[in-house]
């Protein structure tokens, strides 16, 4: 279905229908559902629990509980706007069409930088995970991860879904394994859920929440390959609400079991907590499964993550946004080339000189900012569109905003520059740009 046009005529955000740019409708809701499965369970389950554990203690629970409710008003919110406008883009588009383009640039910018640092973050932990040996070595692996996926997905996207399933399906049954060894290790004591104490208080339960949302906005990827899905009107909304449910049931079951095992502060002092956990159950046999889980996941979590930022690249440089070069779609492959492979070097820069802890939460920061505007454009939309009320964007707005304050200080400046930096450079072009037609003799418009 085409975006509608906006009320003042300014250009949609639909692509245009020449045979050259359009992507190709290949994904059913199973594809969609292993796809945004396949962003949320890496990160969260693997990346996110011992940060959060260090912000909150025994309350990283609390935390996860908040960052669930807050992901359901996104997830509503995201839904509601794909079903309406499903093309390549997510809230970059929603927040062009209902609230402006500069809204609709801060959303993109915001999905770009926090998702291409967690597109670092995963190629760190599966590299952490795959190789426990010298860091340089650990690096290599990870530069060799992002090319050899950007690779996969350069060779079309229903590859990219296929690899994902079975990277999921194998995650899941690895964490499964690992909650029943926890279970039948003997060791876990059920005082490690109340007896610990909650540090920090509501600010770091806060700050818990912030860092766990990393791990909930898989379902983004969802909504930005609108372009690729069929009877995207029913498969996106289905898709999100699915995968989200399935990621916050597997996130508690595996949240429970670790602090049963050992507890809050032997998490939050650990760089791999599951496997710190099933060591601490007495099922330490179990370790390698942890190893192999937690590096098929990060897989499958950067190689939807490749997918979803290169398709946002390519809404924003169709809107001329982001250079124009990188809206180039492949003739026979039908993916936006340019886009991956600028996204590409970008994070093995990254992966090069980035610190794992720092990335998720100027992640974190990004992609806060992009939901705040995804429920603030849902909020807009008329009653013949909505499927859920008001107040839920409305709690999703101020639950997002929330949440970016109470983030580390380092990733909440780092973020501030960041989106300082994007916004400058925007208004420097848009001048740049109209300065000739200004100056083009009495009668020009400006483009």
């Amino acid at each position: 279905m085409a975006s509608r046009p906006r009320p003042d005529g300014a250009p949609s955000s639909e692509p245009s229908r020449g045979g050259d740019d359009r992507l190709a409708r290949r994904l059913g809701t199973g594809d969609a559902v292993v796809i945004g499965l396949g962003s949320m369970i890496g990160a969260g389950v693997f990346a996110a629990f011992g940060p959060a554990a260090r912000a909150a203690g025994a309350g990283l629970l609390i935390g996860l509980v908040v960052a669930a409710v807050i992901a359901y008003c996104n997830a509503v919110a995201s839904a509601q706007l794909a079903a309406v406008y499903p093309v390549s883009g997510g809230t970059y588009v929603y927040g062009r069409e209902r609230l402006g383009h500069w809204w609709g640039f801060t959303a993109g910018w915001g999905f770009v930088i926090g998702k291409t640092a967690s597109c670092a973050a995963m190629a760190l932990t599966f590299a952490s995970y795959a190789l426990p040996g010298p860091w340089w070595a650990q690096r290599a692996l990870a530069v060799a991860a992002v090319l050899g996926l950007t690779a996969l997905n350069y060779h079309g996207v229903t590859r990219t879904a296929l690899l994902t399933r079975v990277l999921v399906a194998t995650s899941l049954t690895a964490l499964a394994v690992v909650v029943a060894g926890i279970a039948a290790g003997g060791h876990a004591d059920p005082a490690n859920l109340g007896g610990g104490r909650v540090t920090g208080g509501v600010y770091g339960v806060l700050q818990a929440a912030g860092l766990l949302f990393f791990a909930f906005a898989g379902y983004a990827r969802i909504a930005t390959m609108g372009e690729e899905v069929r009877d995207p009107r029913r498969t996106i909304p289905r898709a999100i609400e699915i995968a989200l449910f399935v990621a916050v049931a597997v996130y508690l079951v595996v949240g429970v079991g670790a602090l049963l095992a050992a507890g809050p502060y032997r998490l939050a002092a650990s760089g791999a907590p599951l496997t710190t956990a099933v060591e601490a159950a007495g099922a330490g046999f179990l370790a390698p499964v942890v190893r192999a889980g937690g590096a098929l996941a990060a897989l499958g979590a950067l190689l939807a993550l490749i997918a979803g930022v290169g398709r946002t690249v390519l809404a924003m440089a169709r809107n001329r946004d982001l250079p124009g070069g990188l809206a180039a779609v492949h003739p026979r492959h039908r993916v936006p080339h340019h886009a991956e492979i600028a996204l590409a070097v970008v994070v093995c820069v990254l992966v090069s000189v980035a610190d794992l802890r720092g990335v998720i939460g100027f992640s974190s920061f990004g992609v806060l900012v992009y939901y705040a505007i995804a429920n603030a454009s849902a909020f807009t939309q008329p009653a013949a569109d909505r499927r859920r009320p008001r107040w839920l964007n409305v709690l999703g707005v101020a639950g997002c905003l929330t949440l970016v304050v109470t983030l580390p200080w380092q990733s909440v400046l780092a973020g501030a520059a960041m989106f300082a930096a994007g916004l400058a450079g925007r208004w420097l072009v848009l001048r740049r740009r109209a300065a000739p037609a200004a100056s083009g003799g009495r009668g020009r418009a400006a483009p």
